[in-house]
Protein backbone atom coordinates (compact mmCIF):
# COMPACT_ATOMS: atom_id res chain seq x y z
CA UNK A 1 0.00 0.00 0.00
CA UNK A 2 3.14 2.33 0.73
CA UNK A 3 4.91 3.75 -1.95
CA UNK A 4 7.74 1.29 -3.24
CA UNK A 5 11.29 2.24 -4.70
CA UNK A 6 12.65 -0.60 -5.86
CA UNK A 7 16.04 -1.53 -4.48
CA UNK A 8 19.34 -1.61 -6.43
CA UNK A 9 20.69 -3.21 -3.00
CA UNK A 10 23.10 -6.27 -3.23
CA UNK A 11 20.41 -8.21 -4.84
CA UNK A 12 21.77 -7.29 -7.67
CA UNK A 13 24.49 -10.05 -7.86
CA UNK A 14 21.67 -12.58 -8.03
CA UNK A 15 20.59 -10.77 -11.05
CA UNK A 16 24.26 -9.78 -12.38
CA UNK A 17 25.33 -13.17 -12.07
CA UNK A 18 22.79 -14.80 -14.76
CA UNK A 19 23.38 -12.20 -17.70
CA UNK A 20 24.52 -15.12 -20.09
CA UNK A 21 22.09 -17.25 -18.83
CA UNK A 22 21.51 -19.32 -22.29
CA UNK A 23 18.45 -19.65 -23.74
CA UNK A 24 16.92 -20.93 -26.68
CA UNK A 25 15.61 -18.57 -29.08
CA UNK A 26 12.46 -17.09 -28.46
CA UNK A 27 9.46 -18.35 -30.03
CA UNK A 28 6.16 -16.42 -31.41
CA UNK A 29 4.64 -14.52 -28.85
CA UNK A 30 0.87 -13.25 -28.89
CA UNK A 31 0.57 -9.82 -27.65
CA UNK A 32 -3.02 -8.66 -25.41
CA UNK A 33 -3.02 -5.25 -24.97
CA UNK A 34 -2.76 -1.73 -26.52
CA UNK A 35 1.21 -1.48 -26.25
CA UNK A 36 1.34 1.69 -23.96
CA UNK A 37 0.66 2.81 -20.47
CA UNK A 38 -3.09 4.20 -21.47
CA UNK A 39 -4.70 2.86 -18.12
CA UNK A 40 -8.17 2.34 -20.13
CA UNK A 41 -6.36 -0.85 -21.70
CA UNK A 42 -7.72 -3.32 -23.82
CA UNK A 43 -10.88 -5.27 -22.42
CA UNK A 44 -11.73 -9.21 -23.61
CA UNK A 45 -15.33 -9.06 -24.22
CA UNK A 46 -15.99 -12.63 -25.02
CA UNK A 47 -14.98 -15.75 -23.69
CA UNK A 48 -11.54 -16.52 -24.19
CA UNK A 49 -8.88 -19.24 -23.44
CA UNK A 50 -5.31 -18.91 -23.61
CA UNK A 51 -3.52 -22.10 -24.57
CA UNK A 52 -0.26 -23.80 -23.14
CA UNK A 53 1.08 -24.04 -26.88
CA UNK A 54 1.10 -20.21 -27.28
CA UNK A 55 3.19 -17.59 -25.08
CA UNK A 56 1.04 -14.52 -24.06
CA UNK A 57 2.28 -11.04 -23.60
CA UNK A 58 0.51 -8.73 -21.13
CA UNK A 59 1.43 -5.41 -23.36
CA UNK A 60 -0.21 -2.72 -21.13
CA UNK A 61 -3.55 -3.44 -19.01
CA UNK A 62 -5.65 -6.11 -19.85
CA UNK A 63 -9.29 -6.43 -18.51
CA UNK A 64 -12.13 -9.33 -18.62
CA UNK A 65 -15.18 -8.10 -18.24
CA UNK A 66 -18.52 -8.58 -16.33
CA UNK A 67 -20.21 -11.66 -18.24
CA UNK A 68 -16.82 -12.74 -19.72
CA UNK A 69 -14.64 -15.72 -18.68
CA UNK A 70 -11.13 -16.04 -19.27
CA UNK A 71 -9.83 -19.39 -19.16
CA UNK A 72 -5.97 -20.26 -18.85
CA UNK A 73 -5.02 -24.05 -20.03
CA UNK A 74 -2.28 -25.80 -17.63
CA UNK A 75 1.22 -25.34 -18.15
CA UNK A 76 0.27 -21.58 -20.26
CA UNK A 77 3.21 -19.05 -20.01
CA UNK A 78 1.96 -15.34 -19.75
CA UNK A 79 4.68 -12.46 -19.76
CA UNK A 80 4.33 -8.85 -18.69
CA UNK A 81 5.76 -6.32 -20.69
CA UNK A 82 8.30 -4.04 -18.42
CA UNK A 83 7.94 -0.78 -20.50
CA UNK A 84 4.09 -0.99 -21.06
CA UNK A 85 3.26 -2.31 -17.30
CA UNK A 86 1.27 -5.05 -18.45
CA UNK A 87 -1.73 -6.09 -16.19
CA UNK A 88 -4.39 -8.74 -16.01
CA UNK A 89 -7.68 -7.32 -14.47
CA UNK A 90 -10.89 -9.32 -13.88
CA UNK A 91 -13.63 -6.97 -13.72
CA UNK A 92 -16.65 -7.09 -11.13
CA UNK A 93 -18.76 -9.93 -12.91
CA UNK A 94 -15.71 -11.15 -15.14
CA UNK A 95 -13.80 -14.93 -14.07
CA UNK A 96 -10.71 -16.82 -14.45
CA UNK A 97 -10.46 -19.97 -15.06
CA UNK A 98 -6.42 -20.61 -14.38
CA UNK A 99 -6.80 -24.03 -13.33
CA UNK A 100 -3.18 -25.47 -13.40
CA UNK A 101 -1.79 -28.92 -12.41
CA UNK A 102 0.86 -29.86 -9.67
CA UNK A 103 3.20 -31.00 -13.30
CA UNK A 104 1.93 -28.00 -15.22
CA UNK A 105 1.80 -24.65 -13.50
CA UNK A 106 0.22 -21.81 -14.84
CA UNK A 107 2.81 -18.74 -15.37
CA UNK A 108 2.34 -15.25 -15.39
CA UNK A 109 5.62 -13.68 -15.27
CA UNK A 110 8.93 -10.97 -16.48
CA UNK A 111 9.10 -10.46 -19.81
CA UNK A 112 12.56 -9.42 -19.02
CA UNK A 113 15.40 -12.17 -20.12
CA UNK A 114 16.84 -14.46 -17.68
CA UNK A 115 19.34 -12.92 -15.87
CA UNK A 116 17.98 -9.34 -15.49
CA UNK A 117 14.48 -9.85 -14.23
CA UNK A 118 13.55 -7.53 -10.99
CA UNK A 119 10.88 -6.50 -9.01
CA UNK A 120 8.24 -4.60 -10.87
CA UNK A 121 8.73 -5.95 -13.95
CA UNK A 122 5.58 -5.99 -15.13
CA UNK A 123 1.78 -5.04 -13.28
CA UNK A 124 0.65 -8.57 -11.42
CA UNK A 125 -3.26 -10.27 -11.46
CA UNK A 126 -5.80 -8.40 -9.97
CA UNK A 127 -9.39 -9.98 -9.40
CA UNK A 128 -12.38 -7.65 -8.71
CA UNK A 129 -15.67 -8.84 -7.32
CA UNK A 130 -18.78 -8.19 -5.72
CA UNK A 131 -18.34 -9.42 -1.78
CA UNK A 132 -18.93 -6.79 0.70
CA UNK A 133 -16.06 -4.83 1.82
CA UNK A 134 -16.27 -1.90 3.97
CA UNK A 135 -16.26 0.94 2.14
CA UNK A 136 -19.13 3.07 1.77
CA UNK A 137 -19.07 4.49 -1.10
CA UNK A 138 -17.79 2.39 -4.77
CA UNK A 139 -13.83 2.53 -4.73
CA UNK A 140 -11.31 3.01 -7.55
CA UNK A 141 -8.63 -0.61 -7.58
CA UNK A 142 -5.90 1.22 -5.93
CA UNK A 143 -2.54 0.97 -8.87
CA UNK A 144 -4.15 3.26 -11.66
CA UNK A 145 -6.83 0.70 -12.34
CA UNK A 146 -9.93 1.13 -14.34
CA UNK A 147 -11.79 -1.17 -11.76
CA UNK A 148 -14.30 -0.48 -9.35
CA UNK A 149 -15.53 -2.53 -5.98
CA UNK A 150 -16.79 -1.64 -2.50
CA UNK A 151 -20.31 0.49 -2.02
CA UNK A 152 -23.68 -1.03 -1.18
CA UNK A 153 -24.02 -2.77 -4.23
CA UNK A 154 -20.84 -5.15 -2.52
CA UNK A 155 -23.21 -7.40 -0.98
CA UNK A 156 -22.70 -10.73 -2.82
CA UNK A 157 -20.70 -12.77 -0.04
CA UNK A 158 -20.82 -16.39 -2.01
CA UNK A 159 -19.24 -14.35 -5.84
CA UNK A 160 -17.46 -16.17 -7.34
CA UNK A 161 -14.83 -15.10 -9.64
CA UNK A 162 -12.88 -18.24 -10.81
CA UNK A 163 -10.43 -20.38 -10.43
CA UNK A 164 -6.89 -19.26 -8.89
CA UNK A 165 -5.09 -22.71 -8.49
CA UNK A 166 -1.04 -23.89 -8.99
CA UNK A 167 -0.36 -20.40 -10.24
CA UNK A 168 3.02 -18.70 -9.83
CA UNK A 169 3.32 -14.68 -10.27
CA UNK A 170 6.91 -14.06 -10.85
CA UNK A 171 7.88 -10.21 -10.50
CA UNK A 172 5.13 -8.33 -10.37
CA UNK A 173 4.12 -5.01 -8.36
CA UNK A 174 4.77 -1.98 -10.88
CA UNK A 175 4.69 1.46 -9.29
CA UNK A 176 1.99 2.90 -12.00
CA UNK A 177 1.44 6.06 -9.99
CA UNK A 178 3.35 7.33 -7.20
CA UNK A 179 2.07 5.71 -3.76
CA UNK A 180 -0.34 3.88 -6.15
CA UNK A 181 1.28 0.30 -6.87
CA UNK A 182 0.17 -2.88 -8.13
CA UNK A 183 0.43 -5.93 -5.99
CA UNK A 184 1.31 -9.93 -7.26
CA UNK A 185 -1.98 -11.01 -6.29
CA UNK A 186 -4.68 -8.05 -5.69
CA UNK A 187 -7.94 -9.46 -4.19
CA UNK A 188 -10.62 -6.29 -3.94
CA UNK A 189 -14.08 -8.05 -2.50
CA UNK A 190 -13.67 -10.89 -4.11
CA UNK A 191 -16.19 -13.57 -2.83
CA UNK A 192 -16.13 -16.91 -1.00
CA UNK A 193 -17.10 -18.95 -4.51
CA UNK A 194 -13.81 -18.31 -5.91
CA UNK A 195 -11.34 -20.44 -5.67
CA UNK A 196 -7.38 -19.93 -4.58
CA UNK A 197 -4.67 -22.30 -3.81
CA UNK A 198 -1.50 -23.09 -4.98
CA UNK A 199 -0.34 -19.76 -5.69
CA UNK A 200 3.20 -18.58 -5.64
CA UNK A 201 4.13 -15.08 -5.78
CA UNK A 202 8.15 -14.44 -6.37
CA UNK A 203 9.84 -10.95 -6.18
CA UNK A 204 7.09 -8.50 -6.23
CA UNK A 205 7.65 -4.64 -5.67
CA UNK A 206 4.79 -4.15 -3.47
CA UNK A 207 2.99 -6.56 -1.57
CA UNK A 208 3.05 -10.18 -2.46
CA UNK A 209 -0.63 -11.15 -1.54
CA UNK A 210 -3.49 -8.42 -0.88
CA UNK A 211 -6.97 -8.13 0.38
CA UNK A 212 -9.25 -5.47 -0.11
CA UNK A 213 -12.26 -6.59 1.51
CA UNK A 214 -14.13 -10.30 0.55
CA UNK A 215 -14.44 -13.37 1.93
CA UNK A 216 -12.45 -15.51 -0.19
CA UNK A 217 -10.98 -18.35 1.31
CA UNK A 218 -7.24 -19.65 0.22
CA UNK A 219 -4.94 -22.38 1.08
CA UNK A 220 -1.08 -22.84 0.39
CA UNK A 221 0.08 -19.56 -0.31
CA UNK A 222 4.04 -18.76 -1.00
CA UNK A 223 5.13 -15.42 -0.71
CA UNK A 224 9.19 -15.10 -1.75
CA UNK A 225 11.53 -12.36 -1.79
CA UNK A 226 8.80 -9.78 -2.10
CA UNK A 227 9.59 -6.26 -1.33
CA UNK A 228 6.69 -4.59 1.04
CA UNK A 229 4.33 -7.05 3.11
CA UNK A 230 3.32 -10.62 2.14
CA UNK A 231 0.27 -11.09 3.46
CA UNK A 232 -1.79 -7.68 3.56
CA UNK A 233 -5.26 -7.82 4.65
CA UNK A 234 -7.61 -4.35 4.80
CA UNK A 235 -11.69 -2.90 4.25
CA UNK A 236 -12.81 -5.62 5.90
CA UNK A 237 -11.58 -8.82 4.49
CA UNK A 238 -12.94 -11.87 6.03
CA UNK A 239 -11.41 -15.08 4.31
CA UNK A 240 -10.45 -18.11 5.85
CA UNK A 241 -6.18 -18.74 5.17
CA UNK A 242 -4.36 -22.12 5.65
CA UNK A 243 -0.90 -23.28 5.37
CA UNK A 244 1.16 -20.24 3.82
CA UNK A 245 4.78 -19.65 3.24
CA UNK A 246 6.60 -16.21 3.86
CA UNK A 247 10.50 -16.53 2.84
CA UNK A 248 12.24 -12.92 2.45
CA UNK A 249 15.55 -11.81 1.32
CA UNK A 250 16.93 -10.17 3.65
CA UNK A 251 18.32 -7.61 1.05
CA UNK A 252 15.15 -6.51 -0.33
CA UNK A 253 12.41 -4.78 1.52
CA UNK A 254 10.61 -1.15 1.42
CA UNK A 255 12.67 1.18 1.32
CA UNK A 256 10.67 4.80 1.06
CA UNK A 257 10.61 6.96 3.40
CA UNK A 258 9.70 5.56 6.67
CA UNK A 259 9.50 2.08 5.15
CA UNK A 260 9.06 -1.21 6.54
CA UNK A 261 8.62 -4.62 5.04
CA UNK A 262 5.95 -6.75 7.75
CA UNK A 263 5.18 -10.35 7.35
CA UNK A 264 1.63 -10.21 7.96
CA UNK A 265 0.07 -6.05 7.84
CA UNK A 266 -3.43 -5.42 8.69
CA UNK A 267 -5.78 -2.57 8.82
CA UNK A 268 -9.85 -2.34 8.99
CA UNK A 269 -9.56 0.62 6.72
CA UNK A 270 -6.36 3.34 6.36
CA UNK A 271 -7.51 5.47 9.19
CA UNK A 272 -8.79 2.45 12.15
CA UNK A 273 -12.84 3.56 11.54
CA UNK A 274 -15.35 0.84 13.11
CA UNK A 275 -16.67 1.01 9.23
CA UNK A 276 -17.94 -2.65 8.91
CA UNK A 277 -17.22 -5.47 8.28
CA UNK A 278 -14.51 -5.35 10.73
CA UNK A 279 -11.05 -6.63 8.95
CA UNK A 280 -11.85 -10.32 10.71
CA UNK A 281 -9.56 -12.78 8.93
CA UNK A 282 -8.71 -16.13 9.98
CA UNK A 283 -4.69 -17.25 8.97
CA UNK A 284 -3.89 -20.48 10.24
CA UNK A 285 -0.48 -22.94 9.79
CA UNK A 286 1.47 -20.04 8.32
CA UNK A 287 5.66 -20.19 8.33
CA UNK A 288 7.12 -16.33 8.27
CA UNK A 289 10.82 -16.96 7.72
CA UNK A 290 13.64 -14.12 7.02
CA UNK A 291 17.24 -15.83 7.50
CA UNK A 292 19.59 -13.73 9.42
CA UNK A 293 22.50 -13.50 7.13
CA UNK A 294 22.97 -11.64 5.33
CA UNK A 295 22.67 -9.11 7.13
CA UNK A 296 18.71 -7.18 6.82
CA UNK A 297 18.29 -4.29 4.78
CA UNK A 298 17.12 -1.13 6.17
CA UNK A 299 13.45 -1.65 5.68
CA UNK A 300 13.57 -4.44 8.37
CA UNK A 301 15.44 -2.72 11.20
CA UNK A 302 11.62 -1.75 12.74
CA UNK A 303 9.99 -4.91 11.16
CA UNK A 304 7.36 -7.14 12.59
CA UNK A 305 6.24 -10.73 11.76
CA UNK A 306 2.54 -9.79 12.17
CA UNK A 307 1.70 -6.17 12.32
CA UNK A 308 -1.99 -5.68 13.80
CA UNK A 309 -3.36 -2.28 13.61
CA UNK A 310 -5.98 0.29 13.20
CA UNK A 311 -8.59 -1.62 14.68
CA UNK A 312 -8.03 -4.84 12.85
CA UNK A 313 -9.59 -8.22 14.10
CA UNK A 314 -7.44 -10.43 12.15
CA UNK A 315 -6.70 -13.38 13.93
CA UNK A 316 -3.19 -16.23 13.50
CA UNK A 317 -3.29 -19.78 15.29
CA UNK A 318 -0.71 -22.81 14.85
CA UNK A 319 2.08 -20.80 12.74
CA UNK A 320 5.74 -19.93 13.11
CA UNK A 321 7.71 -16.83 13.04
CA UNK A 322 11.38 -16.33 12.74
CA UNK A 323 13.35 -13.66 11.70
CA UNK A 324 13.07 -9.90 11.68
CA UNK A 325 13.28 -7.56 15.07
CA UNK A 326 9.81 -7.91 16.66
CA UNK A 327 7.33 -10.55 16.63
CA UNK A 328 3.42 -9.21 16.72
CA UNK A 329 2.73 -5.84 17.38
CA UNK A 330 -0.74 -4.34 17.69
CA UNK A 331 -0.83 -0.64 17.00
CA UNK A 332 -3.81 1.60 18.20
CA UNK A 333 -2.87 4.82 17.23
CA UNK A 334 -4.07 6.84 19.84
CA UNK A 335 -7.70 4.88 20.51
CA UNK A 336 -6.48 1.73 21.84
CA UNK A 337 -8.94 0.10 19.85
CA UNK A 338 -6.69 -3.05 18.42
CA UNK A 339 -5.50 -3.68 21.89
CA UNK A 340 -9.67 -3.80 22.43
CA UNK A 341 -9.92 -6.12 19.78
CA UNK A 342 -6.95 -8.58 21.73
CA UNK A 343 -9.11 -8.08 24.70
CA UNK A 344 -12.23 -8.92 24.23
CA UNK A 345 -11.48 -11.89 21.74
CA UNK A 346 -12.08 -10.22 18.59
CA UNK A 347 -8.75 -10.69 17.48
CA UNK A 348 -6.74 -13.76 18.50
CA UNK A 349 -3.48 -14.98 18.53
CA UNK A 350 -2.77 -18.59 19.65
CA UNK A 351 -0.51 -21.66 19.30
CA UNK A 352 2.27 -20.22 17.42
CA UNK A 353 6.21 -20.28 18.09
CA UNK A 354 8.00 -17.06 17.35
CA UNK A 355 11.47 -17.99 17.23
CA UNK A 356 14.71 -15.67 18.28
CA UNK A 357 13.24 -12.91 18.54
CA UNK A 358 15.28 -9.77 19.04
CA UNK A 359 14.63 -7.04 21.18
CA UNK A 360 10.88 -8.64 21.70
CA UNK A 361 8.42 -11.12 20.87
CA UNK A 362 5.65 -8.69 21.09
CA UNK A 363 5.42 -4.95 21.25
CA UNK A 364 2.14 -2.60 21.72
CA UNK A 365 2.33 0.63 20.56
CA UNK A 366 -0.24 4.17 20.08
CA UNK A 367 -2.51 4.70 22.84
CA UNK A 368 -2.32 2.55 25.92
CA UNK A 369 -5.57 0.48 26.95
CA UNK A 370 -6.24 0.03 30.76
CA UNK A 371 -5.92 -3.90 32.21
CA UNK A 372 -3.99 -4.57 28.38
CA UNK A 373 -0.88 -6.45 28.46
CA UNK A 374 1.00 -7.19 25.37
CA UNK A 375 3.36 -10.13 27.14
CA UNK A 376 0.77 -11.31 29.05
CA UNK A 377 -1.50 -11.58 25.52
CA UNK A 378 1.07 -13.26 24.04
CA UNK A 379 2.60 -15.67 26.62
CA UNK A 380 -0.39 -17.41 27.51
CA UNK A 381 -0.83 -19.24 24.59
CA UNK A 382 2.48 -19.03 22.44
CA UNK A 383 5.63 -20.25 22.21
CA UNK A 384 8.43 -17.33 22.25
CA UNK A 385 11.06 -19.18 23.92
CA UNK A 386 12.65 -20.91 21.08
CA UNK A 387 15.53 -20.18 18.84
CA UNK A 388 15.73 -20.10 15.13
CA UNK A 389 18.41 -23.44 15.69
CA UNK A 390 15.77 -24.82 18.39
CA UNK A 391 13.13 -25.43 15.91
CA UNK A 392 14.95 -28.52 13.78
CA UNK A 393 14.00 -27.56 10.53
CA UNK A 394 16.00 -28.35 7.62
CA UNK A 395 19.29 -26.98 6.91
CA UNK A 396 18.05 -25.51 3.62
CA UNK A 397 15.04 -24.11 4.42
CA UNK A 398 16.85 -20.54 3.30
CA UNK A 399 17.45 -21.92 0.08
CA UNK A 400 16.39 -19.93 -2.85
CA UNK A 401 17.23 -18.13 -6.12
CA UNK A 402 21.04 -17.62 -5.51
CA UNK A 403 21.09 -18.33 -1.63
CA UNK A 404 21.76 -22.18 -1.87
CA UNK A 405 24.76 -23.22 -0.18
CA UNK A 406 22.69 -26.15 1.38
CA UNK A 407 20.94 -27.58 -1.95
CA UNK A 408 22.11 -26.61 -5.44
CA UNK A 409 19.04 -27.14 -6.74
CA UNK A 410 16.90 -24.53 -5.32
CA UNK A 411 14.62 -26.37 -4.24
CA UNK A 412 14.19 -26.44 0.13
CA UNK A 413 13.05 -29.77 1.73
CA UNK A 414 10.13 -28.06 4.07
CA UNK A 415 8.85 -31.47 5.47
CA UNK A 416 9.32 -31.77 9.28
CA UNK A 417 12.08 -33.82 10.62
CA UNK A 418 10.95 -36.13 12.88
CA UNK A 419 12.48 -34.47 16.01
CA UNK A 420 10.95 -30.75 15.05
CA UNK A 421 8.90 -29.32 17.81
CA UNK A 422 6.43 -27.72 15.56
CA UNK A 423 5.11 -31.42 14.85
CA UNK A 424 2.85 -31.14 17.75
CA UNK A 425 1.17 -28.27 19.63
CA UNK A 426 -1.16 -27.15 17.19
CA UNK A 427 -4.93 -26.99 17.94
CA UNK A 428 -8.28 -25.90 16.66
CA UNK A 429 -10.42 -25.56 19.45
CA UNK A 430 -11.09 -21.68 19.26
CA UNK A 431 -14.42 -20.54 18.05
CA UNK A 432 -12.75 -18.64 15.13
CA UNK A 433 -11.89 -21.73 13.99
CA UNK A 434 -14.98 -23.62 14.70
CA UNK A 435 -17.61 -22.01 14.89
CA UNK A 436 -20.61 -20.65 12.83
CA UNK A 437 -18.81 -19.28 9.15
CA UNK A 438 -16.14 -21.64 9.31
CA UNK A 439 -17.61 -24.48 7.79
CA UNK A 440 -19.62 -25.30 4.63
CA UNK A 441 -17.50 -26.10 1.01
CA UNK A 442 -14.39 -24.07 0.41
CA UNK A 443 -14.12 -22.80 3.79
CA UNK A 444 -13.01 -25.94 6.62
CA UNK A 445 -9.60 -25.26 8.32
CA UNK A 446 -8.10 -29.21 8.15
CA UNK A 447 -7.13 -30.10 11.41
CA UNK A 448 -3.99 -31.07 11.65
CA UNK A 449 -1.14 -31.12 14.80
CA UNK A 450 1.80 -29.19 13.56
CA UNK A 451 2.80 -25.86 13.45
CA UNK A 452 3.66 -23.91 10.52
CA UNK A 453 2.55 -24.53 6.72
CA UNK A 454 4.12 -28.27 6.12
CA UNK A 455 4.41 -31.33 8.12
CA UNK A 456 5.49 -34.41 6.73
CA UNK A 457 4.83 -33.66 3.33
CA UNK A 458 6.33 -30.87 1.26
CA UNK A 459 3.27 -29.39 -0.84
CA UNK A 460 5.81 -27.10 -2.32
CA UNK A 461 7.43 -29.77 -4.72
CA UNK A 462 7.28 -29.61 -8.80
CA UNK A 463 4.84 -26.86 -9.23
CA UNK A 464 7.11 -24.02 -7.15
CA UNK A 465 10.27 -22.72 -8.44
CA UNK A 466 12.31 -20.88 -5.86
CA UNK A 467 14.85 -19.84 -8.33
CA UNK A 468 12.60 -18.09 -11.42
CA UNK A 469 15.56 -15.73 -12.19
CA UNK A 470 17.05 -18.51 -14.29
CA UNK A 471 14.35 -19.80 -15.62
CA UNK A 472 14.32 -20.05 -19.54
CA UNK A 473 10.31 -19.18 -20.62
CA UNK A 474 11.40 -18.99 -24.33
CA UNK A 475 9.79 -22.22 -25.00
CA UNK A 476 6.04 -22.85 -24.65
CA UNK A 477 4.59 -25.15 -22.35
CA UNK A 478 7.76 -25.40 -20.53
CA UNK A 479 7.13 -24.34 -16.74
CA UNK A 480 8.67 -26.26 -14.32
CA UNK A 481 12.01 -25.00 -12.84
CA UNK A 482 12.17 -28.45 -10.83
CA UNK A 483 12.29 -30.81 -14.32
CA UNK A 484 14.46 -28.37 -15.68
CA UNK A 485 17.00 -28.81 -12.66
CA UNK A 486 16.66 -32.89 -12.72
CA UNK A 487 17.91 -33.06 -15.90
CA UNK A 488 20.71 -30.37 -15.77
CA UNK A 489 24.51 -32.23 -16.08
CA UNK A 490 25.12 -29.73 -13.09
CA UNK A 491 24.63 -30.37 -10.07
CA UNK A 492 25.92 -29.48 -6.23
CA UNK A 493 27.94 -26.16 -7.15
CA UNK A 494 29.57 -24.63 -4.33
CA UNK A 495 33.05 -22.36 -3.11
CA UNK A 496 35.39 -23.84 -0.92
CA UNK A 497 36.70 -22.26 1.52
CA UNK A 498 33.90 -19.16 1.73
CA UNK A 499 34.34 -16.48 2.83
CA UNK A 500 38.07 -17.18 1.10
CA UNK A 501 41.29 -15.06 0.89
CA UNK A 502 41.50 -15.61 -2.37
CA UNK A 503 44.88 -17.43 -2.82
CA UNK A 504 43.24 -20.93 -2.85
CA UNK A 505 39.64 -20.73 -3.92
CA UNK A 506 38.26 -23.60 -5.63
CA UNK A 507 35.13 -23.86 -7.38
CA UNK A 508 33.60 -27.02 -7.07
CA UNK A 509 30.49 -29.24 -8.55
CA UNK A 510 29.53 -32.58 -10.01
CA UNK A 511 28.44 -32.68 -14.12
CA UNK A 512 26.05 -35.64 -14.59
CA UNK A 513 26.40 -36.46 -18.36
CA UNK A 514 29.43 -34.66 -20.86
CA UNK A 515 28.70 -30.98 -21.63
CA UNK A 516 30.29 -27.98 -22.64
CA UNK A 517 30.65 -25.42 -20.35
CA UNK A 518 32.03 -21.53 -19.32
CA UNK A 519 32.84 -20.49 -15.98
CA UNK A 520 32.19 -16.56 -15.42
CA UNK A 521 33.01 -14.47 -12.15
CA UNK A 522 31.04 -11.10 -11.74
CA UNK A 523 31.10 -8.36 -9.03
CA UNK A 524 28.58 -6.80 -6.48
CA UNK A 525 27.98 -4.62 -9.94
CA UNK A 526 27.68 -6.86 -12.56
CA UNK A 527 30.61 -6.46 -14.40
CA UNK A 528 32.41 -9.91 -15.50
CA UNK A 529 35.48 -9.73 -13.89
CA UNK A 530 37.27 -13.24 -14.90
CA UNK A 531 36.56 -16.18 -17.50
CA UNK A 532 37.65 -19.45 -15.87
CA UNK A 533 36.28 -21.55 -18.81
CA UNK A 534 35.61 -20.73 -22.17
CA UNK A 535 32.97 -23.26 -23.80
CA UNK A 536 34.98 -26.08 -22.18
CA UNK A 537 34.49 -29.42 -22.51
CA UNK A 538 33.64 -31.08 -19.47
CA UNK A 539 33.47 -35.02 -18.75
CA UNK A 540 30.67 -36.34 -16.43
CA UNK A 541 31.79 -36.52 -12.65
CA UNK A 542 33.29 -34.32 -10.06
CA UNK A 543 35.25 -31.09 -11.53
CA UNK A 544 37.60 -28.52 -9.46
CA UNK A 545 38.35 -25.35 -10.91
CA UNK A 546 40.64 -22.82 -9.22
CA UNK A 547 39.26 -19.52 -8.75
CA UNK A 548 41.54 -16.05 -9.75
CA UNK A 549 43.99 -15.28 -7.05
CA UNK A 550 44.23 -11.43 -7.79
CA UNK A 551 40.35 -10.87 -6.71
CA UNK A 552 40.33 -7.81 -4.50
CA UNK A 553 37.88 -7.98 -1.25
CA UNK A 554 34.37 -7.92 -2.20
CA UNK A 555 31.48 -9.98 -2.39
CA UNK A 556 31.23 -12.19 -6.07
CA UNK A 557 29.03 -14.99 -8.20
CA UNK A 558 30.54 -17.41 -9.88
CA UNK A 559 28.45 -18.94 -12.59
CA UNK A 560 28.21 -22.21 -14.67
CA UNK A 561 26.88 -21.93 -17.93
CA UNK A 562 25.74 -24.90 -19.86
CA UNK A 563 23.57 -25.19 -22.99
CA UNK A 564 20.34 -25.41 -21.04
CA UNK A 565 21.19 -24.33 -18.04
CA UNK A 566 22.93 -21.95 -15.38
CA UNK A 567 23.92 -22.02 -11.57
CA UNK A 568 25.44 -19.87 -9.69
CA UNK A 569 27.18 -19.37 -6.21
CA UNK A 570 27.84 -16.22 -4.40
CA UNK A 571 31.16 -15.98 -2.41
CA UNK A 572 33.25 -13.57 0.04
CA UNK A 573 37.20 -12.56 -0.43
CA UNK A 574 38.50 -10.60 2.50
CA UNK A 575 42.01 -10.41 2.01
Amino acid sequence: MKKIILPALLALASLAAHAQTPCPAAGAVISIGLGSTVTSGVEITSNTTWTSNNIYLLDGFVYVNSGVTLTIQPGTIIKGSLSNKGALIIRQGGMLIADGTPTQPIVFTSNQPAGSRAPGDWGGLIIVGRAPANLPAVTNVEGGVVATFGGPSANQPADNSGIIRYVRIEYPGVAFLPNSEINGLTLCGVGSGTTIDHVQVTGSGDDSFEWFGGTVNAKYLISLAGTDDDFDTDNGYSGRVQYGLSLRDPRRGDIATGGVSNGFESDNDATGTNNAPQTSAVFANMSVFMPTTPAAATPFANANAALIRRNSAQSIFNSVFAGRPFGLELNSGASGNTQSNAQSGLLAFQNNVLAGYSPRAARATGGALAGFSINAFVGANNDTTRTVAGLGLNADNFAFESNCPANRQCAPAFNLPAASLLNTGAAFTNAKLTGAGNGGPNSTFDVVTYRGAFGATNWATGWVNFNPQITCYNVAGQTLATREVANAPLQALSVSPNPTDGAAATLGFDVTRATTATVRVVDMMGRQVATVLNAGKLAAGPQRLSLPATLAPGVYVATVATGDTVQSVRFVVTK
